[in-house]
């Protein structure tokens, strides 16, 4: 398990962190503390893996706190200024994360820690597309299927198809390989949509068949089971 501490001095701040380290597997949070004299204490005592530290705190600034330890754990800024950014990076933190940040910037921090074993959009869920009408967060669990056409590829979902300039291999590889598998050079499906195993077909919860090519159907009968 990842071993994660909060330093703040706001609840609220206690209570965002402490969510997004409970939704995210592989994170657990082993200590939380407004007062910087017994965090240091504790960070003194116990192996950390990921420091949560605010800036502006009573009596000692998160700054000063993170140059005083003398074996600081892999740190990430948390804070609502962003003049601090750059001191922050002079000191080696891994990211700064300026309030309010949303689960999917919190991810995207953690991964950078290089503690996550998943990558941040497989563990998040969800998965950032641009499609013609901008930025998408789309769920991935949503994906039926994903088939690749040259230059860009179609993302099939029950309501509707994003079409996207991206290749099929680097759409791969930010999925989530629990759920996604490639049944074809052209295809890849999400498990959970797959009906019948026909011949050399899938056949899909929305009627759709998905060709299985002959190298990857060894493998995906093997991550079916």
């Amino acid at each position: 398990m990842i071993k994660c501490v909060i330093l703040d001095d706001e609840p609220f701040a206690h209570q965002v962190l402490e969510h997004y380290i409970a939704e995210t597997p592989g994170l657990v949070l082993a200590a939380g503390y407004r007062n910087a004299v017994e965090a240091f204490e504790y960070l003194g005592k116990h192996k950390t893996d990921i420091l949560f530290l605010d800036i502006e705190m009573p009596l000692v600034n998160g700054i000063t706190f993170l140059k005083a330890l003398p074996n600081p754990p892999k740190t990430i800024f948390t804070t609502a200024y962003k003049q601090y950014a750059f001191e922050g990076f002079e000191l080696d933190a891994v990211d700064y994360l300026l309030k309010p940040f949303s689960y999917d910037r919190f991810i995207k921090a953690v991964a950078k820690t290089g503690c996550l074993t998943k990558p941040a959009e497989a563990v998040s869920g969800t998965i950032i597309i641009k499609d013609k009408e901008g930025l998408l967060n789309l769920k991935q669990q949503e994906i039926i299927y994903i088939e690749g056409c040259k230059d860009y590829v179609k993302i099939i979902t029950n309501d509707k198809t994003h079409i996207i300039y991206h290749t099929l291999k680097g759409i791969l590889e930010r999925l989530d390989p629990l759920i996604f598998t490639q049944a074809h050079r052209s295809y890849i499906v999400n498990k959970t949509y797959v009906n019948r195993i026909q011949d050399d077909n899938l056949i899909l919860s929305n009627q759709s068949f998905v060709p299985i090519g002959k190298v990857y159907k060894k493998e995906l009968i093997s991550k079916m089971k």
